[in-house]
């Protein structure tokens, strides 16, 4: 993990922002180690319990991958490809 902060919104709730942390950390996971596909799934669908826009996705996903390098769309259409085992994204 790099040393970076996550993008997060000031007026969320301490519950909403360890959601969210989760979900950045998952992808981390994705991109750097491996995560089972469905732990990644399930951090992402209650991810979606805190932004369910799909255009607040998309603007947070940017920031993350802005700061982070990992896209978080590329991660979550190789995990909806997969039905289990191993959530591991190639280096490019």
């Amino acid at each position: 993990m790099k040393n970076y902060q996550y993008p997060l919104e000031l007026d969320w709730t301490k519950e909403e922002i360890i959601i969210v942390t989760r979900l950045w950390a998952a992808v981390e996971q994705a991109n750097e180690t491996g995560i089972e596909v469905n732990e990644f799934m399930k951090t992402y669908r209650t991810f979606k319990t805190v932004i369910p826009s799909i255009g607040e996705e998309k603007a947070l996903g940017k920031k993350f991958q802005k700061v982070s390098g990992y896209s978080l769309y590329q991660t979550l259409q190789q995990a909806k490809g997969m039905e289990k085992g191993l959530l591991k994204l190639e280096d490019k």
